[in-house]
């Protein structure tokens, strides 16, 4: 499982980044917390989870076709320090008591933009700092890990902040957070990339890696069920402050511990996947992974205490990181490294792009069949979403033999000479 961190360049971004997504899940849960308090509309969540997100819709895919072209490296450095900008002055606003709806929603469209050209041009990256392909699931289950991990402590450390200082405490302190993956950025040593296929346009280069998807039935897929799963299952969580003061009587503490127990989850499948040996045969595990959270998230949803509404979020963490993590190590492992930033943001894509209208839609649901329900048909519809996989599965496994070949992950298999078989 470790094997990534014999590299430097990952040893170096691992411990940027730990300090940073920490700070980021600080921010996510004070930012969640901060637009139920002002608004008390489960509707105005989905609202703000649309507007962080939508930008991805137009610019991801361009930003892939940037991420094959230009400086992995430099572009995360833009990025990285855009999104520390956003969160100083959202940390300004909320401290000073001036801040709106309209100004969160305006700071999440800025920082949905800057995510858009951060994520690809991230997944792109990962290659290069691990360097062999053969620590690559390695590299993927151990960002994975690091996301959980902070994802395990940023809520429960927000969720005390906030109740001690205010939302404001935490957008400031995921500023400072950005310091430690800048000054790893920078400290990085990153050999020049070699002359990749050269495309007349950004469109052009657009069109080529939306055609290798689609020419490429395990990619193409998975990407389809990542899709769905956003659109209809991931956006449950936009409705977490609800179920934590509405449905189970907490505060801001509830809210960390739930989210909390899916980080905690989410971390046993990262660790799963890391476990693996090798890519072969992760497309059997995904609807496993995927069964499991939409079961756990009709759980959930069925929930009135916290001591069960924990486990069930386990169970729904465990089971959404296993699909992600599966998937992720998937792609990465089978693609054309030529086209790499841009078959990874369309993965990007596949989620971001349509979270934003799950977000909206569960918000609506919410508001006005309740959380409970809105939880519940999520579930529901991932559980369906797993069955048309299934009727794929024998042909998908098919397709990825040859590949698995090419990338020397199983031995080919040799025809029996004519006339040599026994009856």
């Amino acid at each position: 499982m470790l094997r990534a961190l014999r590299h430097r360049n990952f040893r170096l971004y691992a411990a940027g980044q730990i300090v940073s997504l920490t700070g980021t899940w600080m921010q996510q849960i004070a930012m969640g917390w901060l637009v139920y308090r002002l608004t008390d509309s489960a509707l105005l969540l989905g609202l703000v989870g649309f507007a962080s997100q939508a930008p991805a819709l137009l610019l991801m895919s361009v930003a892939g076709v940037l991420a094959d072209r230009w400086s992995c490296r430099r572009m995360l450095l833009v990025t990285q320090s855009l999104a520390m900008l956003q969160a100083a002055a959202v940390g300004a606003l909320a401290l000073t008591g001036l801040i709106e709806v309209w100004h969160i929603v305006a700071l999440a469209v800025f920082l949905g933009a800057v995510n858009a050209f951060d994520m690809p041009t991230r997944h792109a990256f990962l290659v290069q700092m691990v360097g062999d392909k053969q620590d690559l699931p390695s590299g993927i289950a151990l960002h994975s890990t690091m996301f959980n991990g902070a994802r395990l402590i940023g809520p429960s450390v927000a969720g005390l902040i906030v109740a001690a200082w205010g939302e404001g405490a935490c957008f400031l302190l995921n500023a400072v957070s950005y310091v430690g993956v800048l000054a790893a950025l920078l400290a990085m040593r990153v050999p020049p990339r070699g002359a990749c296929e050269a495309h007349p346009s950004v469109l052009e280069g657009l069109r080529d890696g939306v055609q290798y998807v689609l020419r490429t039935a395990p990619i193409k897929a998975v990407l389809l069920l990542i899709a769905a799963l956003a659109l209809v299952g991931l956006p449950y969580a936009v409705l977490m402050p609800v179920f934590a003061r509405d449905v189970l009587q907490g505060g801001a503490h509830t809210f960390g511990f739930l989210v909390a127990a899916s980080a905690a989850g989410s971390i046993s499948g990262a660790i799963y996947v890391a476990s693996r040996r090798s890519a072969v045969g992760l497309e059997k595990v995904i609807p496993v992974g995927l069964g499991a959270f939409a079961l756990a998230v009709l759980g959930f949803s069925a929930s009135r205490m916290l001591w069960l509404s924990m486990p069930m979020l386990f169970l729904a963490g465990c089971g959404m990181m296993t699909v992600f993590a599966s998937s992720n190590t998937l792609v990465q492992t089978i693609v054309d490294d030529s086209r790499r930033g841009r078959v990874m943001s369309l993965y990007t894509l596949s989620f971001m792009g349509m979270g934003p209208f799950g977000a909206l839609l569960t918000g609506a649901l919410a508001e006005r069949l309740g959380a409970p329900v809105a939880a519940a048909i999520c579930g529901a519809a991932c559980l369906g979403a797993v069955g048309l996989y299934c009727l794929r599965l024998p042909s998908l496994s098919a397709a990825l033999r040859p590949m698995y070949v090419q990338q020397e992950l199983v031995p080919e298999l040799v025809d029996p000479a004519p006339g040599g078989g026994s009856e």
